[in-house]
C-alpha cells in the first residue's frame, strides 16, 4: 500500500514537472519569436512598433510603454526625417534623462519584477489604473541605461520578485542592440540622402518617400500635392556676387522654405538652385496656400552676405496635385506625372514673370494681388 501511495505521489510529481517544462517551452518559444522579430528590423521605425505594440501582443499585458533617453533629440529627429513623428507610437515616451524618471533607473542593472506602488510607478505608463504588478526591462547600450520597457498587470501574482529573469534580460539585451544598430544604420542612410550645403534631403530621398507617400495616399483616399521652387535670376547672383555668395543665397532660401512647412511635409534640394516639396494629405488649395507663404516669406526681406552686400532674391512655384489612387502598379506611373506637373507648372511661372505661382490646372493672380482666390 505505502509502496502505491508512493508511485502516485512520483506520477504526479512527474506530472506537474511536464505541465512546467511545457510552459517553459512555450514560453520560450514566444521570446525566441520576439527576438527574431527584433534582429529582423531592418529600420528604426520598424523596430520601434515591434518594441510596443509587438511587446503589448506577445506579453498580453494590460499597460505596456517604452522609455527611451533621448537628451539630444536624435532618436526623434532621424524619426522625422524618415517620415515618421514619435506621437505615431502610442507606447512610446522619450525622455530627455531618463535616470530622472525614477530613483529605480539609477541602480537598475537587470530586470525588476514586483509590485505595482502607486504613486511612484504611475508615469511609467500610459494607463495605470488597476495595475497590480509590474516587470521594468531596462534597455543598455555600451553599458549606458538608454530606456526601459515597462510591462503592467491587473494580476498580483504575473510579475513577482522570485520569478526568473533570464529570459526578460535577454530579450532587454536584444532591444540595446538592435536599437544602437538601426540608429546608426538611419545616420549612414541620412548622410547618403542628405544635401550637404542645405541640409534638406537630395533627389534620392525623394524618390524613395514618393512611392511610401503615394502608397500611404492610395491607402488612406488621401491628396498627395507637389511643390517645384526655383530661384529667379539665381545665376546673375553667382556672376555678380560669385559661388560663395550663391551658396549663402540657397542656405537662406532653403531655411526660410523649411520654416514654413509641417513635420510631415517632405522638403527635398532637387538640383541646383530648384527645390521639391511632397506635402501629404494636402489637396491644391492647401498647397496653394502653402506656396503663397513660401513665396511672401522668400521675398520678405534680404539676404545678408559676409561682405556687407544684400540680397533681394525671389521665387517661382509650380504646384500640382494627385487624388488618391487604386493599386500599386500605378505608383510609379503616377509619381512621375506627380513630379512633371508641378516641373511644367514651375516653367509657366518663370515664363510669365517669375515671382509667381501656377499650376497646369489653376492659377493664383498676379504677384502682390493674392487673396486667396483661385482662377480658372
Amino acid at each position: 500500500m505505502d509502496l502505491e501511495q508512493e508511485n502516485r505521489r512520483l506520477y504526479r510529481q512527474l506530472r506537474g514537472l511536464r505541465e512546467e517544462a511545457k510552459r517553459s517551452q512555450a514560453t520560450l518559444e514566444r521570446f525566441h519569436a520576439r527576438e527574431l522579430e527584433l534582429l529582423s528590423a531592418d529600420t528604426l521605425a520598424e523596430l520601434l512598433q515591434v518594441m510596443t505594440e509587438g511587446m503589448l501582443l506577445s506579453f498580453q499585458v494590460d499597460s505596456l510603454r517604452v522609455l527611451l533617453d533621448d537628451p539630444d533629440h536624435e532618436i526623434r529627429l532621424l524619426l522625422n526625417n524618415s517620415g515618421y513623428h514619435d506621437s505615431s507610437y502610442a507606447y512610446l515616451q522619450f525622455v530627455d534623462d531618463i535616470l530622472s524618471i525614477n530613483p529605480r533607473f539609477g541602480r537598475l542593472n537587470s530586470p525588476w519584477l514586483g509590485p505595482f506602488l502607486t504613486p511612484d510607478y504611475n508615469h511609467l505608463f500610459q494607463d495605470a489604473s488597476g495595475l497590480r504588478s509590474m516587470a521594468i526591462l531596462p534597455i543598455f547600450c555600451r553599458n549606458r541605461l538608454v530606456g526601459s520597457i515597462n510591462l503592467g498587470s491587473r494580476d498580483p501574482t504575473r510579475f513577482t520578485r522570485d520569478l526568473a529573469t533570464d529570459f526578460l534580460a535577454r530579450l532587454g539585451k536584444i532591444c540595446g542592440v538592435c536599437l544602437e544598430n538601426t540608429i546608426n544604420r538611419e545616420r549612414l542612410l541620412i548622410s547618403g540622402l542628405t544635401d550637404p550645403l542645405t541640409e534638406l534631403h537630395n533627389r534620392r530621398y525623394l524618390d524613395r518617400r514618393l512611392d511610401e507617400e503615394l502608397s500611404r495616399a492610395s491607402r488612406y483616399k488621401q491628396p498627395l500635392s507637389c511643390l517645384f521652387i526655383d530661384a529667379d535670376h539665381f545665376k546673375q547672383i553667382n556672376d555678380n556676387y560669385g559661388h560663395q555668395a550663391g551658396d549663402t543665397a540657397l542656405r537662406e532660401l532653403a531655411d526660410r522654405i523649411r520654416s514654413q512647412l509641417r513635420a510631415s511635409d517632405v522638403a527635398t534640394r532637387y538640383g541646383g538652385e530648384e527645390f521639391a516639396l511632397l506635402l501629404p494629405q494636402t489637396g491644391l488649395s492647401e498647397a496653394l496656400l502653402l506656396a503663397e507663404r513660401i513665396r511672401l516669406e522668400v521675398a520678405s526681406s534680404p539676404i545678408h552676405l559676409d561682405d556687407g552686400n544684400q540680397l533681394n532674391i525671389t521665387v517661382s512655384i509650380g504646384v500640382s496635385e494627385t487624388l488618391p489612387m487604386l493599386g500599386k502598379s500605378r505608383h510609379k506611373e503616377v509619381g512621375e506625372h506627380l513630379l512633371a506637373s508641378a516641373d511644367q507648372a514651375l516653367y509657366q511661372a518663370k515664363a510669365k514673370g517669375r515671382n509667381r505661382i501656377e499650376s497646369l490646372s489653376r492659377r493664383i493672380s498676379e504677384p502682390g494681388t493674392w487673396r486667396a482666390k483661385l482662377v480658372d
